[in-house]
């Protein structure tokens, strides 16, 4: 038991001799406490009262609800829990390192598929095709996918901001030569050997894109108050493939990191 109860223990014992009842073993440890979560449901109520968090399965809880929501698979709960060992000094762990054993069971079973935001509209002249087809896991046989294209893409701002020379990779494409880059992009398909360090990034289709809402959650707390700021939203530009995925499956948004289908218009942030 939580070692609070440890106070009332040895009442415990005298109402049990007093009954002439078997006394059970007991042994008492401190609570697992993240930095910035609290999980007394004292502090976490009036949250919910307040509307500052929407139920005990939001994604910045501590709660076993919460956790399994955002992605954090039972396995690495218990194994970061025997990592820590049963003691009686308060643990306060940063909840990273939570994620760095959750990252090792999600990395081998979560679908890679592409994601942008801030989304550019690129056109790519001399396609020689019309749908490529990607594999779903770069090791593991999780199969392929295939997506259809034309012209028309999108690729994310943040890639725009960040292009250097005038090649970048399209994921799974080709070689992209770009031939405009003011305001919306264009370019062309290229078999030229590119530079070694080209621009590697992921895209969408036009045609086809999937907009979703990604939910990232952030420290719940700031020196004991509460973060106004600690859940973003953040929408996003994804390929028609999410739609064919459960709600619960695990993904990895290629570049941007771990997430887990909360509904069709709607993902949570795991981790990177």
């Amino acid at each position: 038991r939580s070692k609070e109860f440890e106070l009332r223990k040895e009442l415990i014992d005298a109402i049990l001799d007093a009954l002439n009842m078997r006394k059970p073993y007991q042994d008492f440890f401190s609570r697992l406490e993240f930095k910035g979560m609290p999980i007394s449901k004292r502090i976490l109520k009036p949250l919910i009262e307040e509307g500052k968090v929407s139920w005990y399965d939001d994604p910045r809880l501590p709660t076993l609800e919460s956790l399994r929501r955002r992605g954090i698979k039972p396995e690495a709960i218990k194994k970061f829990i025997l990592s820590l060992g049963l003691t009686k000094a308060n643990t306060l762990a940063p909840f990273d390192a939570l994620e760095s054993f959750n990252r090792k069971f999600v990395d081998a079973d979560s679908i890679r598929l592409f994601m942008v935001s801030n989304p550019k509209k690129i056109t790519i002249k001399k396609l020689p095709f019309s749908f490529v087809e990607i594999s779903n896991h770069p090791i593991k046989d999780m199969g392929k996918r295939k997506i259809s294209i034309d012209e028309n893409f999108y690729i994310s701002g943040e890639d725009v901001e960040n292009m250097k020379g005038t090649q970048i990779r399209l994921l799974g494409l080709g070689n992209i030569k770009i031939s405009k880059n003011n305001g919306d992009l264009e370019g062309e398909f290229t078999e030229e050997e590119p530079n070694s360090d080209i621009q590697k990034i992921q895209w969408i289709p036009q045609k086809n894109a999937h907009i979703i809402k990604i939910l990232i959650p952030k420290q719940l707390f700031i020196d004991d108050k509460f973060n106004e700021n600690s859940l973003e939203e953040l929408e996003v530009y994804t390929e028609p493939h999410y739609l064919q995925l459960k709600d619960g499956e695990e993904i990895q948004f290629v570049r941007f990191g771990y997430c887990r289908k909360d509904s069709q218009n709607q993902a949570i942030f795991t981790h990177k």
